[in-house]
């Protein structure tokens, strides 16, 4: 299993779990049976074409997926992954 991090603005979309326990072998994977399980998440996280926004940061760990694999980055078993909405604003 590894465990989804759900931050506070999309918790109304995952029935407010502030986690969520996944089987996934990648990131891409995790964010689909996320996505599949919570189907509102879908617009949030994803365009219409469905990728991942551009403003929607995902971390293994502490580690970027930008800078690792992308949604191919693998996963292992007690992974942690968080879902970081960029925030602007002045």
């Amino acid at each position: 299993m590894i465990i989804v991090r759900v931050p506070t603005p999309l918790r109304p979309y995952t029935e407010y779990n502030k986690e969520v326990e996944l089987e996934a072998e990648t990131v891409g994977k995790a964010l689909d049976n996320l996505i599949n399980r919570y189907p509102a998440l879908k617009t949030h996280l994803c365009d219409d074409a469905g990728n991942l926004r551009p403003y929607i940061n995902i971390f293994v760990n502490e580690n970027d997926v930008r800078y690792l694999q992308h949604n191919a980055t693998p996963l292992i078993e007690g992974d942690r992954l968080m879902i970081l909405p960029s925030i602007a604003g002045g």
